[in-house]
């Protein structure tokens, strides 16, 4: 459903279901799926895609183009997932040549003032809340929970089910299953509560914990704790997830509190 007051190029594919409020600008090279409302004075730009049932409030901007000085006009994407929540003036710009496309996935909040920038990868279930700033090329994985204002250095990599504190400066790697605050950064103990609330058994909390025992508590550098954690605890995914995540992070992982 097309409001009169709404501008909608003729190219663009609306689902029939979408119901489009007054004042929003959708550009052609757009697609929009069944069940999704589009509120006022929306401006969706060349390269959005996004999914069934989402909801984008007032003044949110989707698919303008990157904010990056070697982006050169190539043709480029902002996808947004099914069943995802954008508030108030978020912006999520489109990808650049590095990986042609910006991506928030499934069943995400991102609330208002929120900043999405190139060639980010966000994943399913994540809640950004109020004016965090996603540099670009970040990585944010499942179930990750971004406190307001925390703003995240280009090529970051949050990884799954982390909480993070408002406020945070991040320019490191934070891995799976953690807490992580403080100024500066650092880690902050295993994100038992969030964990729970997934489902996750107390045997594999506790599993958990002992490998950020491994990581943060023994003494060891990284590189030993990793080795040994191999060595010494039995295999399971939670185990091989983390151990692959501090080996691949190429900005380091955040350091414990001291």
């Amino acid at each position: 459903m097309k409001q009169p007051l709404a501008y909608v190029h003729p190219a663009a594919k609306i689902a029939p279901s979408v119901v489009i409020d007054p004042f929003v600008t959708i550009d052609q090279n757009v697609e929009i799926g069944e069940g999704t409302r589009i509120g006022s004075n929306v401006t969706i730009m060349e390269g959005a895609r996004i999914g069934k049932n989402c909801t984008i409030f007032p003044g949110a901007v989707i698919g303008a183009v990157p904010q990056d000085l070697k982006f050169k006009g190539e043709e480029t994407t902002a996808i947004i997932g099914d069943n995802t929540t954008i508030r108030e003036f978020v912006t999520v710009n489109r990808g650049t040549a590095a990986k042609g496309k910006t991506v928030v996935g499934n069943n995400c909040l991102i609330m208002a003032y929120c900043h999405v920038a190139h060639d980010c990868v966000v994943g399913d279930n994540v809640i950004m809340s109020n004016a965090v700033q996603l540099a670009g090329e970040v990585q944010v994985d499942n179930y990750a929970v971004i406190g307001g204002g925390a703003l995240v250095h280009q090529f970051c990599h949050i990884g799954p089910h982390v909480m993070l504190q408002g406020g945070a400066l991040v320019n490191k790697d934070i891995p799976p299953y953690v807490k992580a605050g403080r100024e500066p950064i650092a880690y902050a103990g295993v994100n038992s509560i969030g964990l729970r609330r997934r489902n996750f058994t107390n045997e594999q909390i506790s599993e958990i914990q002992e490998i950020y025992r491994y990581l943060y508590l023994s003494g060891m550098n990284f590189s030993d704790a990793i080795d040994r954690i191999e060595a010494e605890l039995p295999a399971t995914k939670e185990r091989d997830e983390i151990i692959l995540f501090v080996r691949n992070a190429k900005r380091g992982i955040i350091r414990g509190y001291v």
